[in-house]
């Protein structure tokens, strides 16, 4: 009796261009969707921030993103390392591009030598009334609080501020929403604005590199700095580094990645 073919999978450090740094993601190229309990158990067995998972189309490819508890509508880091992986199999030449069909619609990612860039909707947030619970829970306080179509957005006073929150995420993970992007502008001249993203409520309590974050911190930060083009460094214990380009209601995000692991699955 023929042996079933195993499945290979990949994890990527997105975001960086060295391992142990970034945001890790694994990547599963399908040649067909598996169903969606099979899909939730192996992010769940993963266990990082995002599994993602590829189906070929004929304009490019399904993509789709499971944390260990939910599926989500965007992810930019497992979108990134889906690209790359696309590239480690010969799949995406360099000075090409790629189309994603997702849950957020169609999204392209580009190849330029060791970077990639992502276009993705922008997601600006509107100022709002912040719960009681999401300051109580990250014990701050605020210079301006928002809400996006995902997230609550929170700026602090310094990063030095952004740094030392040391979350309460039992009770931030009560707070209605996916996350929380908390931010300031910062203090290395080489980046023009810090940030951390807590999703306790997506069985994530620190995301180390938020590329979707991004899409609404480079529309915030656009306005405060007069910039369409920044740079903005997430300040997790890993840390990444995420360039922006606002174009009207896109956002382009740049950034690399590192192959770390290159395996099979055993029970698909």
């Amino acid at each position: 009796m023929a042996t079933k073919p195993r499945l290979r999978y990949f994890v990527v450090d997105a975001f960086t261009n060295k391992p142990f740094a970034g945001n890790p993601a694994a990547v599963v190229p399908l040649d067909k969707w598996n169903d969606d309990q099979w899909l939730q158990n192996v992010a769940m067995e993963m266990n990082l921030a995002e599994t993602a998972y590829l189906v070929p189309n004929p304009t490019g490819y399904d993509l789709r993103w499971f944390t260990p508890k939910v599926e989500v509508d965007l992810c930019g880091h497992a979108t990134l390392a889906s690209a790359i992986v696309l590239s480690h199999l010969g799949s995406l030449a360099d000075e090409s591009d790629v189309s994603f069909s997702t849950r957020s619609g169609v999204l392209k990612a580009e190849r330029h030598g060791s970077r990639f860039q992502l276009d993705f909707p922008i997601n600006s947030e509107e100022s709002c009334e912040p719960p009681t619970d999401l300051l109580e829970s990250l014990n701050v306080t605020p210079r301006h609080v928002g809400l996006n179509k995902f997230d609550y957005l929170v700026e602090v006073e310094s990063e030095g501020i952004l740094r030392a929150i040391a979350a309460d995420f039992k009770l931030l993970s009560t707070v209605k929403c996916r996350g929380v992007i908390v931010t300031a502008r910062s203090d290395d001249l080489q980046y023009d604005f810090v940030s951390r993203f807590f999703a306790p409520a997506v069985g994530i309590d620190e995301d180390p590199v938020t590329g979707s974050a991004h899409c609404c911190l480079a529309d915030f930060w656009g306005k405060q700095l007069n910039k369409t083009k920044m740079v903005g460094y997430q300040a997790s214990a890993r840390g990444g580094i995420v360039h922006v380009e606002v174009r009207g209601q896109r956002v382009i995000l740049g950034g690399e990645g590192v192959v770390f692991a290159d395996g099979e699955l055993a029970f698909s």
